[in-house]
């Protein structure tokens, strides 16, 4: 669709983060379809700030695949890509395995609580069919034990190849399968909680690994398994 015409505008300070979060959720909703050209300018019209965070953020959205650059002419939302997804889910699978591996011990009965709350919010998001509000609380609950790991290199890996499975994270969490996810989060809170790092490890991995049987049915001539 066009660029809206009413203006997103938020708070003057508004963040080169913010710029990229909301241009990267644009695109993961529909508003922006696949094919549809970005234009800086326009952009940073609809959004109110200056054209300087709206490029940085469409370099990040091209590095997450989401957009094409044509120097010179104009930046474009790209199609779905089921082998590009696949391989970011692989990593970031990998990423949060190693960063709730590494938080276990660090994590505090607050950071527990907040992870209950957080999936507690994900599972009533997911009973009213709220999508945006089970992305969120699903984020809430992941950046807990990313937060306490304090693992730098991790949260860079997982800031580039996160926004990439987006688009097929929404679709999961608009289906019933989406709901198998409530039962993982709550294992890994109590693998948290009992100190064992490698079981919790593995029950995150696990809850990373369910988006696969979307990216069969979405790629089904490419079946890879993951180690």
């Amino acid at each position: 669709m066009p660029i809206p015409a009413t203006s997103a505008s938020v708070a003057r300070n508004l963040l080169r983060d913010d710029v990229f979060t909301r241009l990267r959720d644009a695109i993961v909703d529909g508003t922006f379809e696949p094919g549809e050209k970005l234009r800086d300018l326009e952009l940073a019209t609809w959004l109110g700030v200056s054209r300087t965070p709206v490029r940085e953020a469409l370099l990040r959205l091209q590095q997450a695949g989401l957009v094409v650059s044509h120097p010179g002419r104009s930046t474009e939302v790209t199609g779905l890509d089921a082998a590009a997804v696949r391989d970011a889910q692989a990593v970031v699978a990998a990423m949060h395995q190693l960063a709730v591996r590494q938080a276990v011990g660090q994590l505090t009965e607050v950071d527990l609580e907040a992870m209950r709350a957080a999936n507690d919010r994900f599972a009533q998001a997911l009973r009213e069919g709220d999508v945006d509000a089970a992305l969120a609380a699903d984020d809430a609950f992941h950046a807990v034990p990313v937060r306490a790991a304090a693992n730098r290199a991790v949260i860079s890996v997982l800031d580039q190849f996160t926004p990439t499975l987006r688009r097929v994270e929404r679709l999961r969490f608009g289906s019933l399968a989406g709901r198998s996810s409530v039962a993982l989060h709550q294992r890994m809170v109590d693998r948290c909680a009992a100190g064992d790092a490698d079981a919790a490890a593995a029950v995150s991995y696990d809850t990373w690994c369910t988006l696969e049987p979307l990216l069969d049915s979405l790629d089904p001539g490419s079946r890879h398994t993951n180690a």
